[in-house]
């Protein structure tokens, strides 16, 4: 899937990038190339056009290299998924650019103000991962008509999605968290920005403007499947490190009585309880995403059967690393190693709004 010599390239910088706060130009040169930011854009459009199957098994490759790897691609992906909502005019003009990346926000913290010409959008948008190298970003607004919000028939202000220029946001660098120090998720806000009605979009199956079964999907569903795995990959990682100390304490015999065994146990059941939740998670996936591309519409059990399986085997992944890393010392703990970067991203990562409602 991902070219043995490309992912030892992208795992040497990872540190350096975790470092530094930001993907490295190496990095972005080969997403570029590889058109990660774009794998589920159509190929008209200059895309990979991947089913969901095989751009959440991508997502999931891309994250057991590095947290902040992954993270970032999978989010400009999904958020790159909106050129199916948005006028074809408009998204082929966008992908000219061979470096074009999709950001923003899923927060609704915006106000739309209905105006002759289109919206008067103002309104602050935090957490937007990939802030440095997005040229356009995406956020969702609640709509105001003479003055007031306007709500729908249960109470809920109705809402819309827009689309900026990267030269109509200013971005806050705001972004210090402990983990997943790399995806640069900066706030960004607009301040009175008049917007014409065609940079305004729903993301319902019933709006798209591109052919394609990936835009039919629940965009719901979608986004949570593509957070679990990434969470997953990043706790594949850890296992793999977790065994290479495992393997050195063996070798140097500094293990104390019974530690090895015990240090075995748990890393053997905890690999083989991740593998078989990963196994019914992508059963799931591949029968909703069956459905959809022969046309049909995923039962309503079956979308919260796929709910309840990425939280599952996000949960489970962080519970994994959580429960190992008190057993990989005090080295583990030090800025710098590659143990220390994996548990704060995992953790990071979990306190998506997602994974925990």
């Amino acid at each position: 899937m991902i070219n043995e010599q490309t992912a030892k390239e992208l795992a040497a910088l990872a540190q350096l990038s975790d470092e530094q706060g930001v993907l490295l130009p190496e990095q972005l040169v080969i997403i570029h190339k590889e058109r990660w930011f774009k794998l589920f854009v159509p190929k008209t459009q200059g895309g990979l056009e991947l089913g969901l199957p095989e751009g959440l098994a991508m997502e999931e490759a891309l994250a057991r290299i590095d947290g902040s790897l992954g993270w970032t691609v999978t989010l400009c992906a999904g958020a790159s998924l909106f050129t199916g909502y948005l006028p074809q005019q408009l998204t082929d003009r966008l992908f000219e650019d061979p470096a074009v990346c999709f950001g923003g926000s899923g927060a609704l913290s915006g106000i739309a103000k209905e105006v002759p010409d289109g919206y008067q959008v103002s309104g602050s948008w935090k957490y937007a991962t990939g802030t440095p190298y997005s040229t356009c970003f995406t956020a969702n607004c609640k709509i105001e008509r003479a003055g007031q919000v306007l709500m729908d028939d249960a109470g809920a202000p109705v809402y819309r999605s827009f689309i900026f220029k990267r030269e109509e946001v200013t971005v806050k660098n705001d972004w210090n968290a402990m983990g997943l120090k790399a995806t640069a998720s900066n706030s960004f806000n607009v301040d009175g920005l008049t917007v014409s009605p065609d940079r305004s979009f729903m993301i319902d199956p019933g709006a798209t403007t591109l052919p394609g079964a990936i835009f039919k999907y629940p965009f719901l569903q979608f986004a949570e499947a593509t957070l679990a795995v990434n969470t997953f990959g990043m706790a594949q990682h850890f296992l793999e490190e977790f065994d290479k100390l495992l393997q050195h304490k063996i070798t140097s015999g500094s293990f104390a009585a019974g530690q090895e065994v015990l240090m075995q146990t748990r890393q053997t059941m905890a690999a083989n309880h991740l593998q078989k939740l990963r196994a019914r998670f992508y059963t799931a996936i591949e029968e909703s995403w069956l459905i959809v591309v022969k046309g049909g519409k995923i039962p309503q059990a079956l979308l919260e059967h796929i709910t309840q399986l990425s939280r599952g085997l996000a949960k489970s992944s962080r519970e994994l690393v959580g429960d190992l890393y008190p057993y990989c010392g005090v080295g583990a703990t030090q800025n710098g190693t590659t143990l220390n970067r994996i548990f704060r991203d995992v953790f990071t990562a979990s306190q998506h709004l997602l994974l925990n409602l």
